[in-house]
């Protein structure tokens, strides 16, 4: 599967994980820093409330920033994904303060959002930086379904 916007918004959870799985951070960086860059955002953001299991955040509330950085000329995009009592909403350019602020690099990102990569490790390394109840960014993995590929 290549990165482009059509491929990410078709894809099995179990075909995107392979997809991540299978390319090399300068290919997820490429993808992510050409003119794609919105709809792949877009298509990767997309797969959130698919993901969402209600069940599990029980009637939680919390709005969570992924700021994804390496677009054109150093630029960044953030997104908000909203956990509101049983669903789950995605915000584009977000307005209101997060109770959570993830940033990371597009490779980093989908790494962590695919369960292909070790958050904890990324962390550490400085690959994802992390602002706001770090408790919530633990209690994230359990709200969304990581297929396996």
């Amino acid at each position: 599967m290549a990165f482009d916007p059509q491929s990410l918004t078709t894809a099995s959870p179990a075909e995107f994980v392979a997809a991540v799985k299978g390319a090399s951070d300068g290919e997820i960086r490429d993808a992510f820093a050409g003119e794609h860059r919105e709809a792949l955002l877009d298509a990767v953001f997309g797969r959130f409330p698919g993901q969402f299991r209600a069940d599990k955040a029980a009637d939680r509330a919390a709005r969570i920033d992924f700021r994804v950085t390496g677009g054109p000329g150093g630029s960044s995009d953030t997104y908000a994904v909203v956990v509101d009592h049983g669903t789950c909403t995605v915000e584009k350019a977000p307005t209101a303060d997060p109770d959570l602020s993830l940033m990371a690099g597009p490779a980093e990102f989908l790494k962590l959002i695919s369960g292909t990569g070790n958050p904890a490790m990324m962390f550490m390394m400085g690959k994802i930086k992390a602002r706001g109840d770090l408790g919530l960014a633990t209690a994230l993995a359990n709200w969304f379904e990581t297929p396996k590929a």
